[in-house]
């Protein structure tokens, strides 16, 4: 297997790799899945032909969550293996699920991955009280919020997107959005093994961005956030400085911009993203604002930072069945439910829709609530 004059083993540095088996053992979706991590890397060593590829249905279970790099004594990435596994798939049309090919072939045409027209993408701001500004009609502002696909569209998540304004207007931030000009960041294409859709995408965002003179952004989910802060840069001159929402918010709140006055009076648990946690170390931020809001208790899942359980939304598998067996998330919230946690509090579109599905599931419905940190700001405002 070559990618770009280079074998397969010297591209991701499989010689060094002493099959000690830490990144299996770390890895959740390994229990009801074939997925072997170890293994895969192996048989990249071992075998030259793309051929073996072709037999790892398993590569789509994979959710990208970072545990299996992380834990890499070699300091090796199998993450990026897996991902580049994907790829050779999708070059070959071949072994792809039909929902992941419909998900690109969707950003290709729409801008995201849902399926849904590029003039919607504001449709969250109907009916809506609070005042927008929209870069793309001539105004300006300090900071850019970009929105992103799941915010933008799903119903559920454009709640989400409402709270962050609410929330920033509150607070007084000077920001602007890019209406229907705005775009995926690309994350779940890379993710997805789509490199060459992936260098699309981040060569038309980085010219929209330099053509609205944008140096500082927000994001709303973890994807774009590491999409913009550890992706783009390997393709293009980045001239913009970029932050997670909650890191944002712990600032306003340290200079007492923020004023939260209502009283939640609730037993609160934080659930930490994969992507904002285990491959970008942010885990305070969150956790500072949780506890700057009257009236929370916040308890803590013995599963949290570095050890936190992922919900198996990333890579992908927003638009993928994935493993067949009890999901991660519904763990998850049988987690929360020991601690007592009436709320569990997520910073990211994915695991939002991910727990809220498994609260059903596990029959905890109105018993434990999902709500985005910044849901549980508006409320207190």
């Amino acid at each position: 297997m070559e990618i770009g004059g280079e074998t397969f083993a010297q591209k991701f540095d499989l010689f060094t790799c002493m099959q000690c088996g830490k990144c299996t053992g770390g890895c959740t979706v390994s229990l009801k899945s074939p997925l072997n991590v170890r293994r895969m890397m192996r048989e990249a060593l071992i075998r030259e032909s793309s051929d073996v590829v072709l037999t790892m249905k398993e590569l789509w279970d994979c959710t990208t969550c970072g545990t299996c790099t992380s834990r890499c004594p070699r300091g090796l990435d199998p993450a990026e293996v897996i991902i580049a596994m994907r790829g050779i798939l999708i070059e070959e049309g071949r072994g792809v699920p039909k929902t992941i090919m419909e998900a690109l072939e969707s950003t290709v045409k729409n801008g995201n991955p849902w399926g849904r027209s590029r003039m919607k993408r504001t449709e969250w701001l109907q009916d809506f009280d609070q005042e927008v500004k929209d870069l793309t009609d001539g105004k300006s502002a300090e900071l850019l919020a970009f929105i992103g696909c799941t915010p933008s569209y799903d119903p559920r998540v454009q709640e989400v997107a409402r709270a962050f304004v609410r929330v920033f207007n509150a607070a007084g931030v000077d920001y602007g959005i890019l209406g229907t000009e705005e775009s995926c960041c690309g994350s779940e294409m890379h993710a997805m093994g789509e490199e060459g859709l992936f260098e699309m995408l981040v060569e038309e965002n980085l010219e929209l961005f330099n053509e609205f003179e944008i140096t500082k952004m927000v994001t709303i989910s973890p994807h774009c956030y590491n999409a913009f802060s550890n992706k783009y840069s390997e393709y293009g001159d980045v001239n913009f400085e970029v932050k997670h929402y909650t890191q944002f918010l712990v600032d306003l709140i340290d200079e007492d911009r923020l004023k939260l006055t209502k009283e939640l009076g609730k037993v609160v648990t934080y659930h930490d993203p994969c992507y904002l946690g285990k491959h970008n170390s942010i885990f305070d931020e969150p956790r500072k604002v949780l506890e700057a809001i009257p009236g929370i208790t916040f308890v803590e899942m013995d599963r949290s930072r570095e050890r936190s359980l992922c919900c198996e939304g990333g890579g992908g598998m927003m638009w993928n069945e994935g493993a067949e067996g009890e999901r991660t998330a519904v763990v998850r919230v049988r987690d929360a439910a020991e601690q007592g946690a009436e709320i569990i509090a997520v910073a990211c579109p994915f695991c939002m829709l991910t727990l809220e599905d498994a609260v059903k599931t596990a029959g905890y419905e109105g018993q434990i609530e999902v709500k985005d940190i910044l849901e549980l700001l508006s409320e207190s405002l």
